[in-house]
């Protein structure tokens, strides 16, 4: 047994002398005691070697594993010391917020209008963004940054170099990859707090209303008009508020859709789509790269308002932003008695 210890006492000096790392020498000296284990087996009884080497085959199988439970144990120990010395920060639960989260959202609990209570309900929200492109960009990063719970995006498009003129939420290094990957990562890096729901794909008629029934908003920022009447008649359906925003070259536009509550809905402000020659898209006719900032931001900013109850939204408004000139104007809209997408519905 002597002799083992010696020869495990040379190898560790040995190493450290030239510099091994500690983890090599313990794999050295478990080397050397499972050849002598093997040796003790292997032997026949009265062997100079197994007699040199402690002479009863059980004995190194027994301190190899009251080793192996010491080194256990000092792990398990250093894991909780370590535990132990780094403050957690506790987990929100659902409708409460953490320091981090209070400190975070200082500026809205400071406002009359929204305060603890509307704090609270941005927490519990869940937000359906169709379009994660000019207009979702900024009202995504808004909607992170205000700390609505939940928020879902859908989109089918990649990441493209002439999108990074306007979509602000995306960077070079995310040219090709799906748009709401890019979107969430943005999102989540921003604010940890929140759940972000990524859909790489297209918005069709057969999962628009099972997605539009799991949310309590939906913002619509799309870029056609096929998607914007599909939008607006799943949300009359369903009964979901909608807000939409809208725009080319240096003119936007936004409102709140919501039939549900007296207000028109989309097809009752623009019953038929117009003609494309009309309204070209904005890689046919241009767009300055704010606007779609100013256009998405305002659609969050009534997102809030909406889920809140703060101010007075858009509802039954249509607002027209002219960003050449530097006017806006609001006008009324009414819902239509012979609406083909809401009239009748409850």
């Amino acid at each position: 047994m002597i002799v083992v210890l010696f020869m495990a006492a040379f190898l560790w000096g040995s190493g450290m002398v030239m510099g091994a790392p500690k983890r090599a020498r313990w794999i050295m000296i478990a080397v050397l005691l499972a050849c002598v284990t093997v040796a003790q087996f292997v032997l026949p009884e009265g062997h100079v070697v197994r007699e040199a080497t402690g002479g009863d085959p059980r004995l190194w199988p027994f301190l190899m594993a009251l080793g192996a439970i010491a080194y256990g144990y000092r792990i398990v120990l250093r894991k909780v010391k370590q535990r132990a010395m780094t403050p957690e920060e506790p987990a929100a639960q659902a409708g409460t917020f953490s320091e981090a989260e209070l400190n975070r959202y200082a500026r809205h609990v400071m406002l009359r209008e929204i305060g603890g209570a509307g704090q609270k309900k941005l927490k519990s929200a869940k937000v359906l963004v169709i379009g994660a492109g000019g207009l979702g960009a900024p009202a995504l990063q808004y909607l992170a940054a205000a700390g609505v719970g939940t928020i879902g995006v859908i989109d089918d498009d990649v990441v493209e170099n002439a999108n990074l003129q306007r979509q602000v939420i995306h960077t070079d290094a995310q040219i090709g990859a799906p748009k709401v990957m890019s979107a969430a990562d943005a999102m989540t890096a921003q604010n940890p707090h929140i759940t972000v729901r990524p859909y790489n794909r297209r918005l069709t008629a057969q999962i628009a209303a099972d997605l539009v029934a799991d949310y309590d908003l939906v913002l619509d920022g799309t870029d056609n008009f096929d998607t914007r009447y599909l939008v607006n008649a799943t949300c009359a359906a369903l009964g979901k508020p909608l807000i939409a925003g809208a725009l080319t070259q240096w003119e936007g536009q936004a409102s709140l859709y919501d039939p549900a509550s007296g207000a028109p809905c989309f097809a009752c402000v623009f019953p038929d789509a117009p003609d494309p020659a009309l309204v070209p898209s904005c890689a046919e006719a241009g767009v300055v790269g704010p606007l779609p900032g100013v256009i998405g931001s305002i659609m969050a900013l009534e997102a809030i308002k909406e889920i809140t109850g703060a101010g007075d939204g858009l509802r039954g408004k249509l607002m027209i932003f002219d960003g050449l000139y530097g006017q806006s104007r609001v006008i009324s809209t009414k819902a239509r008695a012979d609406c083909k997408v809401c009239a009748g519905l409850p």
